[in-house]
């Protein structure tokens, strides 16, 4: 893993975001404003039509990262948080994003693990400007027993 410390990953395949994924999103977060469910008057809104929520396009980053990366040598893995991120340009319902990505920082920790930061860009097909940016932290570990902490 530190071999891939400050190591460009690439870009994903695209990935469609449809209005299913927007309506279980919105269930399974309690997030229905109108302008991601309502088709019909998201359709008069500022957007022109329904939009995926923020943190919606922020699950699709893990998901799409395991196109670009995937750790083989730990036996678990874990997230470990966020540094930063942004929601900069809108995602229309049926729009399709990327993600590009990059490894900015890898650390040992205890444990038998490694922390390691991924700068990303979600990119949204036929939009100069990203939807998303941000930067999200990962923990593997070797060891399949972690020590309790109390």
């Amino acid at each position: 893993m530190r071999a891939l410390d400050h190591a460009p990953l690439g870009r994903t395949g695209w990935r469609l975001v449809t209005q299913t994924m927007i309506d279980d999103f919105a269930r399974a977060a309690g997030d229905s404003q109108w302008i991601h469910v309502d088709v019909e008057r998201a359709r008069r809104g500022p957007f022109g039509a329904p939009i995926a929520h923020g943190y919606l396009l922020l699950s699709v980053v893990p998901i799409l990262l395991k196109e670009l990366l995937v750790v083989t040598d730990s036996v678990r893995g874990v997230n470990y948080g966020i540094d930063r991120v942004r929601f900069t340009t809108p995602v229309p319902v049926d729009s399709c994003v990327a993600l590009d990505a990059s490894v900015s920082h890898v650390r040992d920790v205890t444990d038998h693990g490694v922390i390691y930061a991924v700068e990303f860009n979600l990119q949204l097909r036929g939009s100069a400007r990203p939807a998303v940016v941000g930067r999200t932290l990962y923990g593997v570990y070797a060891d399949a027993d972690p020590p309790v902490q109390l």
